[in-house]
């Protein structure tokens, strides 16, 4: 009897590789996604994005296929690639599990990116097809963290901006100011400088004189040297003072 049961046993067992051989050979695309798995839990992500790839080519958005690709190039930190898979995943899945781990994943690969906003929406739309997820809550709370902090410096940075802006303004007004007075200043000195030339030129301009007024001029002057010819030698015959000596 327990010859006959080890015989069955034998036979359901070869029965069942038969049919796992049938299936895999009928469904290459399991057989490609199978060893893409393998080489992703061994951290060989390239190798598993080219398994993964090459079920896909055999069947056209497979789910697994097509969520577990996200996976791989994810790691590779390619986000925006996985971001397409990820977005890929959840809109042709019906299996809302799936779709809230494509979700889900999907608002990783934006709090990668920093994009707080698209990471709590991905992390909301995770909720609605599993709202008791703990790990999509905890995320979507800090994605919202960040998105406060985020706006809060753009604010800030915003402010002093304006503050800055304000003060180049006002310098720009003063440095206007200053070269205004500085032409001004220009155009007085200027304007000084044009009228002593004006005056120099007024003074270096003789008056014309008739023939008859240069003579005039010059008898006058020659009588003017005369009389001062006079006057100095009347100042030369001063009397001297003569000593006088004491008589005994």
């Amino acid at each position: 009897m327990k010859s006959v049961f080890i015989i069955l046993f034998s036979v359901f067992c070869f029965l069942t590789s038969v049919a796992q051989l049938n299936q895999l050979s009928t469904n290459p695309e399991k057989k490609e996604t199978r060893n893409g798995n393998k080489q992703f839990d061994k951290g060989v992500y390239t190798d598993a994005e080219a398994s993964y790839k090459k079920a896909l080519d055999k069947k056209n958005n497979m789910p697994e296929a097509t969520f577990n690709l996200g996976d791989a190039v994810y790691q590779q930190k390619r986000y925006d690639e996985a971001a397409k898979q990820f977005q890929l995943s959840a809109q042709t899945n019906t299996d809302k599990t799936v779709k809230a781990k494509a979700y889900h994943n999907l608002g990783n690969t934006f709090l990668e990116q920093q994009k707080w906003e698209e990471a709590a929406k991905a992390y909301k739309e995770s909720l609605k097809n599993n709202p008791k997820d703990a790990d999509t809550k905890y995320n979507l709370a800090y994605a919202n963290a960040m998105l406060i902090q985020q706006k809060n410096q753009d604010k800030q940075n915003k402010d002093n901006k304006d503050k800055k802006d304000d003060k180049k303004d006002k310098k720009d007004d003063k440095k206007d100011q200053n070269k205004d007075d500085k032409n001004k200043d220009k155009d007085k000195d200027q304007q000084s400088k044009n009228q002593d030339k004006k005056d120099q030129q007024q003074k270096g301009q003789q008056p014309k004189l008739s023939k008859e007024e240069a003579e005039k001029m010059l008898q006058a002057l020659q009588g003017e040297e005369q009389k001062t010819n006079q006057k100095m030698q009347q100042k030369q015959m001063k009397v001297v003072n003569v000593k006088i000596e004491k008589d005994w």
